[in-house]
């Protein structure tokens, strides 16, 4: 029973998923250029998700599309803070911290983490950095400039950044424990995890939902 409720609420966490996608296609034209870049990322992850939930019913192994998601999610995520960040800070930095990033997941996944396993190592790293990104820009965010400059989608941003923050910070112990929830605990437990890593997805998407709900209206 505990079975079938947690995996019904997993599937059902992946709604928002969607409907947010679905919001973020029909209003592009009107997005300013970060949001644009934003809804990149929620396309990818729209699309890679319901593959990987396509698969799960069918009882297949969906672990390779995560391994396919770190890399191209991070880019996405990368691009869309050297938007946000843009003549504020120097952006190579974030575009060398991409391609070390790069490099070592794929060195994870072809080495110590195979695509038919949990990438726990390079979510963990990936968490670290989306974690560092986000603070960094609320950091930017309370600077006058910053304000004035971004006083359009200010709002928007700050939803979306929340967002990315709390999702990442929460999950970050699932990510660096994720081979061992994934082993010798029960199976209960294992599902419980997950539900809570559904909930905070959940709210994420919400609040990505919100701050998409907010773009300028011009």
């Amino acid at each position: 029973m505990a079975m079938s409720m947690s995996f019904l609420i997993s599937v059902l966490s992946h709604l928002p998923i969607y409907i947010t996608t679905i919001y973020s296609v029909i209003i592009y034209q009107k997005l300013q250029r970060e949001l644009k870049i934003f809804s990149w990322l929620l396309v990818i992850t729209g699309l890679i998700q319901f593959a990987s939930l396509l698969l799960a019913l069918r009882g297949i192994n969906n672990l390779p599309l995560l391994h396919l998601y770190v890399p191209s999610g991070f880019i996405l995520m990368a691009l869309f803070y050297a938007r946000v960040l843009n003549g504020f800070i120097d952006v190579r930095i974030i575009w060398i911290t991409t391609l070390i990033f790069i490099i070592y997941t794929v060195i994870n996944s072809l080495f110590f983490q195979g695509i038919l396993t949990f990438n726990s190592n390079a979510l963990t790293v990936e968490s670290v950095l989306v974690i560092i990104f986000s603070i960094s820009t609320y950091m930017l965010f309370l600077t006058d400039d910053i304000k004035e400059s971004k006083k359009d989608i200010l709002s928007s941003l700050n939803w979306i950044n929340s967002g990315i923050f709390i999702y990442y910070l929460s999950n970050l112990l699932i990510y660096y424990f994720g081979n061992i929830i994934t082993g010798p605990f029960s199976q209960q437990l294992n599902l419980y995890t997950w539900v809570f890593h559904s909930f905070f997805s959940v709210v994420m998407y919400f609040c990505f939902f919100v701050g998409l709900w907010n773009h300028p209206r011009t």
